[in-house]
């Protein structure tokens, strides 16, 4: 085809289908047609499907699709853009943009999934499964309890972290008339002042903090102490956080290993020694090395495990507050006699 023709034929296109028609060109689209192409979803939930989905069918769904890129708890693998965390961020050189830091609408989350997930077989998933991957999202940037189950009739209740610092677009009014009188366009300044580096933008990854220097370890006879009494607060607080770790992890009377060992009685042992379980070569190293699992190196292992036990094939990316790692530790505490 010529570029005269080429030209020619995107004019048309550009121009309608009433004149393509009209020139013979095609025909109009049939109301079916356009309503299969016609599936976005606005944050006022118009275009959002009849259905439903709950965290625990998500998280199935999401191990399966998904956590191959983004990680069993979206802290991502690689160099695939991380879901979860990022809280207070948004102000740094490296902002974390999450649905719990950044994004506005809890639409745009699932208008996305429903286009585009998973890499390299998009738009396999049913409406039930893209609200259980969509509720289980919600779970693990901590904005719904396990038991959510996102719907039809509720989705337009969820407010996500950021919507209000999102606006809608006034530089027609405020910035066009000041960009459109005469340019200036020599000797505009009298200086000319650096205010960012390029090295702001970098996204080569770096190498990990080195991991401290010194980690805890069991002394040859431990001292008997005497146990403070424990918060009852901090312990259900402590039980609440724990549901992160719940998919790997038991506790409790008949706790079992899963892909994690189970936690009865960790606060006082040594670490990869549960038997039965196969642990990373670094966790049986560092428990050869005599590393007991104390409070306080638990709460360091918990702020960063990759960091603390490097080699440790736990994904957990870490709590970042400390108020979750103490509560989690007087849970574990609760259940550890």
């Amino acid at each position: 085809m010529s570029r005269f023709l080429k030209l020619t034929a995107l004019s048309l296109f550009m121009a309608g289908p009433v004149m393509a028609e009209g020139l013979g060109l095609g025909r109009t689209a049939l109301p079916d047609e356009i309503a299969a192409w016609d599936t976005d979803i606005r944050p006022d939930g118009q275009g959002l499907p009849a259905g439903r989905g709950d965290v625990e069918t998500g998280e199935e769904i999401f191990a399966e699709n998904c956590a191959v890129c983004h990680g069993d708890f979206g802290e991502a693998v690689d160099r695939w853009p991380v879901l979860a965390g990022g809280q207070d961020t948004l102000t740094s050189d490296r902002p974390v943009k999450t649905i719990g830091s950044y994004w506005p609408y809890l639409s745009t989350v699932y208008d996305y999934i429903q286009r585009a997930m998973p890499f390299g077989n998009a738009r396999s998933l049913s409406d039930d499964e893209v609200y259980a991957i969509t509720a289980y999202v919600l779970y693990v940037n901590d904005l719904v309890d396990e038991d959510f189950e996102l719907t039809y009739e509720n989705f337009t209740e969820i407010k996500l972290p950021n919507e209000d610092n999102f606006f809608f677009d006034d530089r027609p009014e405020t910035e066009l008339a000041v960009f459109s009188g005469d340019l200036c366009m020599q000797d505009c300044k009298d200086s000319v002042e650096i205010v960012g580096r390029a090295r702001s933008l970098d996204v080569t990854p770096q190498s990990d903090e080195a991991a401290p220097a010194e980690q805890q370890v069991a002394e040859a006879t431990p001292a008997t102490e005497t146990v403070p009494a424990l918060d009852p607060a901090l312990v259900a607080a402590g039980e609440k956080v724990f549901k992160k770790c719940k998919a790997c992890h038991q506790v409790g009377e008949g706790a079992k290993n899963r892909s994690g060992p189970h936690l009865n009685g960790v606060l006082g042992r040594t670490a990869g020694t549960i038997e039965g379980f196969r642990y990373s070569k670094a966790m049986a190293g560092a428990g050869g090395d005599g590393l007991l699992w104390t409070e306080e190196t638990l709460q360091e292992f918990l702020t960063k495990p990759r960091a603390y036990i490097k080699g440790t094939k736990m994904s957990f990316p870490g709590l970042k507050k400390l108020s979750d790692i103490s509560a989690i530790i007087a849970y574990l505490q609760s259940i550890s006699g």
